[in-house]
């Protein structure tokens, strides 16, 4: 009996169209629209199929679209006449002498439905397949019912009567879902073919006209002998018809498939950071972003995009080929090896992904602009995106937020604290936390300024609780740092997890001499009519004064002329710059955030789910080479950034790296060197050869 069921539902549809033929319909279509639950006409002459939002470069290149329903209007004089015989043969030959219902059709099918004992063919004119298409939620296609078939007949019929057909062939041609995301003949072009459909040959044109049927079975993406099959059934049925020679058929016929090229497994360019856009706009318009077709002017600069992808992923790929050491996980390329022949794989869930990852953030810290973002290795097979959603340690790059705090406290660069070993009690445990450092050493007194660059963790620490915990908290809200920081002494070497955006964005402080801005991806937005609806302003925030902020920025290019940077970063670039490496105690995360007066810019990389990532895993190490191959290709294409002025309020004093005191005939002559300070703060004892070890409460 099921089996007999759709044959039934299609000979009661049959006959009650065919009576519909025979007395006009008066009768059945009361019956079928009662309660008024037919769709009405009424504003369909302004009707105009949802279109997605187009998202814009800084240069005003295209980007990508973005919308419920890809689709980019087009008048039907633009779509080449080949291209409307495909579709009008394929779908419904007589569909310039019909009323909206073709009732030939219709008893055509219902022998073959009769012969095939089921639903073998179907009837629907372009005019019926555009009725359900225009009103989906009251001619829903799963309906399959004889009610929503009659009523969706009735308002084919209603269409006829009062529009031409041109006209209600251009509404069906953008209107139509043709697979792969794409809705209409214009935006399925682009995405098959990367081209207008003003372009498309004659085997292009037959392959769009093929898809109506099964969208997604002829998807030619997926299933490309399929849809090259079903591509020369329409070339034979176009040939039948005289739309074209059987020269031109053969020819159209033998023609290779060819798509266009997809980035990223999506076709668009930047997937990261249109999706991170979209979240934005989602928040902003709305339903409004997915069917008013805005156009969206962002802050991406292509180049510098290109240059972070290519950056990132070489530095990946020579992390995972061993040419940093034994790498003890399977690799991306592994992954893609095994996941293409059928093997079991590790499902991505949620977004998680078991090899290798990284993310980079640029921005022009002088305006909040994103030039570049890329949360992930592949937006096909994760989507999740680092950048901006990922909460992670940020280890020794939080420091400067540290030593920041200590600036705008009164301390110098000079000022002394003693790297040796130090236990303390732990709130969360009964088990005592003795932090190290990074080389398991310790090197006793040394300056804030050594203890920075050299990234020396008990330093930092000790800093920290001097001034007390609530402080530097209080600091990391100002740089920028939404997520929570508890107020325990770890967190002043990176403990707490934060936004990889947020803090890149935090080092726009240092690069602008003291006011950071709130990264932003967008320009502004206009509607279909090119009105500018919205225009984020940039949003800017003083933290440290000129001189303190010069001060950091001083010390954190000695992380580059000669610290812990200096490897992978000094010995590349010789620009004004400054920065800091980062790594977690547990080796699962590894960054390096780095700056110009024009250019900040943050790398991390690490797994989904922590672990470590290699024996002597560093972000100087593993980190670092991709901000300055980054660098590299940026200022080959730019003028090189200037330096940071110094304040004029800033004053000099020779001191003595071992005391931190004024550099006095007594001390050894190696250890002098000149250190800048704000006024009231700088030492005003010599050092001598007894006092080159002092505590570090009195500079």
């Amino acid at each position: 009996m099921k089996r007999r069921r759709p044959l039934l539902i299609a000979l009661a549809i049959v006959a009650a169209l065919g009576l519909v033929g025979l007395i006009g319909g008066g009768i059945v279509w009361l019956m079928v629209c009662r309660g008024n639950s037919c769709p009405s006409l009424a504003g369909l002459e302004q009707y105009q199929p949802r279109q997605t939002s187009r998202i814009y470069a800084a240069d005003g290149r295209f980007v990508a679209e973005i919308g419920l329903e890809r689709r980019t209007l087009v008048k039907l004089d633009q779509i080449p006449r080949q291209v409307q015989q495909a579709f009008v043969i394929t779908e419904d030959k007589r569909f310039y002498s019909h009323g909206g219902i073709d009732f030939w059709r219709i008893f055509g099918a219902s022998f073959a439905n009769l012969r095939a004992a089921g639903i073998a063919q179907g009837f629907s004119t372009i005019t019926m397949q555009l009725a359900r298409n225009l009103f989906p939620e009251r001619l829903n296609a799963r309906e399959k019912t004889i009610t929503r078939k009659l009523r969706e007949a009735k308002v084919a019929r209603a269409i006829e009567a009062k529009y031409s057909k041109d006209r209600i062939l251009e509404l069906y041609l953008n209107q139509i879902y043709l697979g792969n995301g794409a809705y209409g003949v214009e935006t399925a072009s682009q995405r098959y073919f990367g081209k207008s459909v003003k372009e498309l040959n004659t085997a292009e044109a037959a392959m769009l006209a093929a898809l109506p049927k099964g969208p997604e079975r002829y998807n030619p993406r997926r299933f490309p002998e399929r849809a090259v099959q079903r591509r020369n059934t329409v070339l034979q049925l176009m040939r039948r018809e005289g739309a074209i020679s059987e020269a031109d058929a053969s020819l159209a016929s033998a023609y290779p498939l060819r798509l266009a090229h997809r980035r990223g497994g999506t076709g668009e360019t930047a997937p990261y950071f249109v999706e991170y856009v979209r979240r934005l706009l989602d928040e902003k318009f709305g339903k409004g972003l997915y069917d008013q077709g805005l156009r969206v002017y962002t802050t991406l600069d292509l180049d510098l995009q290109g240059s972070a992808e290519r950056s990132l992923d070489r530095q990946l790929r020579a992390v995972e080929s061993g040419q940093f050491g034994a790498y003890p996980h399977r690799t991306y390329e592994q992954y893609l090896a095994r996941a293409a022949s059928g093997g079991v794989e590790d499902s991505v869930v949620s977004g998680v992904s078991p090899y290798l990852q990284g993310a980079f953030v640029a921005m022009d810290p002088r305006t909040g602009a994103v030039r570049a973002l890329v949360g992930g290795r592949d937006f096909e097979d994760s989507k999740f995106d680092r950048a901006t959603q990922a909460k992670r340690q940020p280890g020794s790059t939080f420091k400067p937020i540290v030593y920041s705090t200590a600036i705008q406290s009164g301390r110098p660069p000079s000022y002394l604290i003693d790297d040796s070993p130090i236990t303390l009690a732990q709130l969360d445990s009964t088990k005592p936390w003795t932090p190290q450092n990074y080389d398991l050493k310790f090197e006793g007194p040394m300056t804030m300024r050594r203890g920075l660059y050299q990234s020396r963790n008990i330093i930092a620490i000790k800093v920290g609780m001097e001034l007390g915990e609530q402080s530097v908290v209080e600091m990391a809200k100002r740089f920028g740092i939404t997520t929570p920081v508890p107020p325990y002494p770890s967190i002043h070497i990176g403990s707490a997890d934060v936004y990889p955006i947020e803090m890149i964005a935090a080092y726009s402080t240092f690069a602008n001499l003291g006011v950071r801005v709130t990264p932003s991806p967008i320009l502004r937005v206009e509607n279909n009519k090119g009105e500018v609806i919205w225009k984020p302003e940039p949003v800017i925030e003083p933290v440290l004064s000129r001189e303190e902020a010069w001060l950091m920025v001083d010390m954190m290019k000695d992380v580059i002329r000669k610290g812990t940077a200096y490897a992978s970063v000094g010995q590349y670039i010789h620009i004004p710059a400054g920065g800091k490496t980062g790594t977690t105690n547990d080796g699962a995360d590894v960054w390096f955030i780095g700056y110009t007066a024009d250019l900040v810019a943050g790398v991390w990389m690490g797994f989904d789910t922590p672990q470590k990532i290699m024996a002597n895993a560093q972000g100087g190490r593993l980190a670092a080479p991709a901000w300055t191959s980054f660098v590299r290709e940026v200022y080959e294409r730019r003028p090189a950034p200037p330096d940071w002025p110094r304040p004029s309020g800033l004053v000099s004093r020779v001191v003595d790296a071992g005391s931190g005191l004024l550099h006095g005939p007594q001390c050894p002559s190696e250890d002098a060197y000149t250190e800048w300070f704000i006024p009231g703060t700088e030492p005003t004892r010599e050092c001598s050869r007894r006092s080159n070890v002092v505590t570090s409460r009195q500079p």
